[in-house]
């Protein structure tokens, strides 16, 4: 059984969880990898000692745009106070 799975590796994600993520490229879910074994095994009712052959495949790498930050020249701005009147 071969599946294709999007990955997305991004390693200065804000948390732990977005930094790999595997899906589906069709419904973008998560794969759940016991369903697909047990589907793989049968449907009878028992323990099995299984095998599990990952081969990974890079089929097509999609970059991700390179944002440049641009530095925007600051200039003094002065803000006139109010006087306030002699009473």
């Amino acid at each position: 059984m071969i599946k294709h799975y999007i990955l997305n590796l991004n390693p200065t994600a804000k948390h732990e969880w977005d930094r790999c993520i595997l899906r589906d490229p069709l419904t973008a879910k998560r794969p759940e990898f016991a369903k697909l074994i047990a589907e793989a095994v049968g449907t009878d009712t028992g323990s099995y000692l299984i095998s599990v052959n990952i081969e990974i495949q890079v089929l097509e790498q999609a970059a991700v745009p390179h944002t440049e930050q641009l530095s925007l020249p600051l200039t003094e701005i002065t803000i006139p106070t109010p006087m306030r009147e002699a009473a």
